[in-house]
């Protein structure tokens, strides 16, 4: 894990694909909205970046060495999470299976978010992202 400083309200971290990074960039991402003073949207925040992060993790077939990055970005009262990778394939939601362990990740995120899609970025890859708003 590579940690590039807090820039004001953004934190760029970069994770390999390993599944523990997952646990370790939500850890990142609670002390982010603590500092801010997002606490409320902890708990789909932290649902978000995990199905977010698992989904790059899993399924972006990417040359060795190449990592993820995540992108926590405050923007007034509401939340931005990106993931960023070098894959060019784009992620699709899925019809659930409801006998199926797997596959509901986007659905979730579609739930939670305010706001998510997928876009190209400068260099290979992609960034999926999905924003929070703390509604008061």
């Amino acid at each position: 894990m590579l940690v590039n400083p807090a820039h004001g309200d953004s934190v760029v971290l970069r994770w390999s694909r390993h599944p523990r990074c997952v646990g370790l960039a939500r850890w990142e991402l609670r002390k982010a909205l603590a500092g801010w003073g997002l606490a409320p949207l902890e708990e789909a925040a932290v649902l978000v970046l995990s199905e977010l992060l698992t989904n790059a993790g899993r399924h972006a077939r990417v040359s060795p060495g190449r990592e993820i990055e995540t992108w926590y970005l405050r923007m007034s009262d509401t939340l931005r999470i990106e993931v960023h990778d070098a894959s060019p394939e784009w992620p699709e939601v899925q019809e659930p299976d409801p006998d199926a362990p797997g596959g509901r990740g986007l659905t979730l995120v579609a739930a939670l978010a305010d706001n998510w899609g997928v876009e190209e970025r400068s260099g290979p890859g992609k960034s999926v992202w999905a924003e929070l708003t703390l509604h008061q």
